[in-house]
């Protein structure tokens, strides 16, 4: 299923969540500008290896603060335009209206956070593990984890493959959502039989980023969004 459009936060202006779109994009120009090999040393560098983050603690200072930068670095590329298209379309459908009832500062805060929080999940997963994670799909899947809490009932306007026919359904968003976390669950169980990334998918980084946002969202939405400043000045 892929979604298309939102019926929460579809017409609300969400500059954090474009700006963040924006700049992975530009972070995957560049890979491309870099060349095969340019992009293969920056994923090397930037993206985040679990064996380096497991050993934090152990290593030299110098050693650890880049381990521990690269947990936010690593959301940020990409392995391919698919890769990068597919990440994007999820942001921004579902990033406009957790942004609208978090706040813009709250919600880059949150957003930086659960990417991080996701890139742990792979790393108690496995801590051995030497191939670097990257993809900003664990945090985007914390998106969905507070959209899932914050508007259960919206609709999500979803493309569904039938056969050799196209279909456009309207699927609640509740039920999206627990069909793609049901996805993720089953494939990051099915992937434990092999490795912790199976074809190049974070999965447990799915999981743990959604887990993240469901738990992350009753809190932050207690506490109301901060009106823009031009707002604020019309009131007075």
């Amino acid at each position: 299923m892929i979604p298309l459009r939102d019926s929460a936060g579809a017409s609300h202006l969400s500059p954090v969540n474009l700006l963040l779109i924006a700049a992975n994009a530009a972070v995957f120009a560049y890979e491309m500008h870099s060349g095969q090999a340019g992009s293969e040393r920056l994923i090397v560098h930037y993206g985040m290896i679990p064996a380096k983050v497991a050993a934090i603690g152990s290593v030299s200072a110098a050693s650890t603060g880049h381990a521990m930068l690269t947990m936010l670095t690593a959301l940020f590329l990409h392995g391919s335009l698919l890769h990068l298209a597919g990440n994007m379309l999820y942001l921004l459908i579902f990033g406009p209206a957790v942004e609208m009832r978090f706040g813009h500062h709250r919600y880059l805060y949150f957003y930086l956070a659960a990417g991080a929080a996701a890139n742990l999940a792979m790393v108690l997963i496995d801590p051995a593990a030497q191939v670097p994670v990257i993809g900003a799909s664990g945090a985007i899947a914390a998106v969905l984890g507070a959209y899932f809490v914050l508007y259960p009932r919206a609709r999500i306007l979803t493309i569904l493959p039938v056969f050799v026919f196209i279909e456009l359904v309207e699927v609640p968003a509740l039920i999206y959502l627990l069909l793609w976390f049901g996805w993720q669950l089953f494939s990051a169980v099915q992937s434990r039989a092999f490795s912790s990334m199976a074809a190049g998918v974070a999965w447990w980084a799915h999981i743990g980023g959604f887990l993240f946002g469901l738990a992350a969202a009753p809190i932050l939405a207690r506490f109301p969004a901060p009106r823009p400043r031009m707002l604020r000045r019309a009131a007075r």
